[in-house]
């Protein structure tokens, strides 16, 4: 079987073992600005978020079609207990400071999304209207006729996991986020690379640059080699020392003398990664311990632990950071009465936590947390749910965020339109590179270093949209 050297020094990173890379020649510093800290947080909505569903029309025309287009979906929310939390007396209406821009036409959120509707109204929350996928703007005519390019494979879930990510389809290896990570290491944000860019879930590609590799973060911790860290639990009993001795020995690769390449690179990466764990262990023994109360919720325990990481930071030596959460659920082709709601009330709780967790640590200014999903879905349905779409609505929060707007462009909730693919698909009017680099920019990297991680940005000749 062939081995592919670099894959496995990318995939090596799931045990935390970003330090592998040190050693290896550093880029030239560049001209990103890393004084003061700053983090990126990236929530994925895996599955494919309906956005049609989270930012509703609230002005009566507009609610009065999106109910007759929706009606037997709206008749599932009807029968459900205590009533549907999609009739228009219950929507959570928006003030935004712009609603000029948007003629006569209102907007609301779903009932679930209280928490995120306050930081809206105060400022802190910003909604970035029909975002996607784009290689240059494309309007329905020219879709329809392929008389222009369009990303890969459309509507598969993988694919375009992937090119959010790295704007590639599956199969990329480097992100958008492990290249700002790039750029900021190499400007002096950190004396290592090991913490500059960190996931809740696994090797994520969007967390992978062509130096910065992610750090993997349990929702306890560490990630930790069970064998040993059993070993060493008795060895703290007083049992056992002289094998849990031996064991670390051999993990840290203290006699290792072989020549393989691939042998090298193992014993080297699993050395480098009880080295790191230790170091992020020592860190937290003095971390602080936060008040905010987080949900038991699966989200919650990720945001939980990167507001933990945040506190950090002046231990860990880093002061440019990206993180990776998500949660998954959101491809509701059936059942979507019954799973929408849950998932828009643990995003909702989850990331209120996490704002309180920054304002009582000080750097809500200084945090900005994003979503981010594979794709939205149709306006259309199929009978209890609704399928692949493209273009998506995304929410923006944090003290540094221009909030209480709606930016970009929100088409009608309607078939037929410009940027209609059919069934309601949104085609995207602002592409991932125009959203990325709004959080490029304020992360302090400069154009070129954006060009670098953002390949097709120069297709797109709009102002940037500002919501940071």
């Amino acid at each position: 079987m062939h081995l592919d050297r670099r894959l496995f020094l990318q995939g090596a990173s799931a045990l935390g073992l970003t330090g592998l890379t040190s050693g290896l020649t550093r880029l030239q510093a560049h001209a990103a600005d890393t004084t003061g800290y700053k983090a990126l947080v990236c929530v994925f909505l895996l599955g494919g978020n309906d956005g049609h569903d989270t930012l509703l029309p609230f002005d009566s025309p507009s609610y009065d079609r999106y109910a007759e287009i929706r009606a037997p979906l709206l008749d599932q929310y009807a029968a459900l207990a205590g009533g549907s939390s999609r009739q228009r007396s219950r929507l959570l209406e928006l003030a935004p400071s712009n609603s000029a821009d948007f003629g006569t036409r209102q907007f609301a959120l779903a009932e679930q999304l209280s928490g995120i509707k306050a930081l809206f109204d105060n400022g802190r929350a910003a909604i970035v209207g029909n975002v996607g996928p784009l290689i240059q703007p494309i309007e329905r005519t020219a879709f329809e006729a392929q008389s222009a390019p369009i990303p890969k494979r459309l509507f598969s879930h993988n694919d375009q996991q992937s090119t959010w990510q790295s704007s590639k389809p599956e199969g990329a290896q480097v992100g958008w986020g492990g290249q700002f990570g790039d750029a900021v290491f190499a400007a002096g944000a950190a004396t290592e690379p090991d913490f500059v860019t960190i996931t809740s879930l696994g090797n994520e590609v969007f967390l992978t640059g062509d130096l910065i590799k992610p750090y993997q973060l349990g929702l306890r911790g560490p990630v930790e080699i069970d064998s040993l860290a059993a070993f060493e639990a008795r060895a703290d009993r007083g049992l056992d020392t002289v094998a849990a001795e031996r064991l670390r020995e051999h993990f840290k690769a203290m006699n290792f003398s072989r020549s393989n390449l691939f042998e090298r690179d193992f014993a080297s990466a699993m050395s480098n990664a009880l080295d790191v764990n230790e170091r992020f262990n020592e860190a937290q023994a003095s971390a602080p311990q936060l008040s905010a109360t987080f949900p038991q919720s699966f989200l919650g325990t990720q945001l939980r632990s990167v507001a933990e990481t945040i506190s950090l930071r002046n231990a860990l030596l880093v002061n440019r950071q990206v993180f990776f959460v998500a949660l998954g659920g959101f491809d509701t082709h059936a059942d979507q009465v019954q799973d929408l709601p849950s998932l828009h009330s643990e995003l909702d709780g989850a990331v209120s936590a996490f704002y309180q967790s920054l304002v009582e640590m000080g750097v809500e200014n200084d945090v900005t947390l994003f979503t981010a999903s594979d794709f939205g879905r149709t306006l259309a349905i199929n009978g209890d749910g609704t399928d692949h779409g493209w273009g998506n609505h995304h929410f923006v929060i944090g003290g540094a965020v221009n909030g209480g707007q709606i930016y970009g462009q929100i088409p009608p909730y309607d078939f037929g339109h410009d940027q209609d693919a059919g069934s309601g698909r949104l085609i995207p009017t602002t592409s991932v590179e125009e959203y990325a680099a709004v959080f490029g920019r304020w992360f302090g990297l400069n154009d070129s270093e954006l060009r670098t991680a953002l390949p097709n940005l120069d297709s797109f000749s709009a102002p940037p949209l500002g919501f940071v």
